[in-house]
């Protein structure tokens, strides 16, 4: 009686099975990285905005009434 062929069948399919699931690690640790590389280079925010602006007077009216006042000196 010979030895079924089915085992060394199996056996390359284990080992490949195994190739296939080394490289889909690499390839997630690869992806890892390169997020961790991509979230570490953004640019930060300072947390400070500066805002600038024109303002233009007001219209002022003359005064209701005017008051003198004098300082002596001691």
């Amino acid at each position: 009686m010979s030895a079924p062929a089915r085992p060394r069948e199996d056996r390359g399919r284990r080992v490949l099975r195994a190739l296939v699931a080394i490289a889909f690690v690499v390839l997630v640790f690869l992806l890892g990285i390169a997020f961790a590389r991509t979230v570490d280079e953004r640019p930060t925010s300072s947390g400070v905005a500066t805002t600038e602006r024109t303002l233009s007077p007001l219209p002022q009216s003359a005064p209701t009434r005017t008051v003198t006042v004098t300082v002596t000196s001691p």
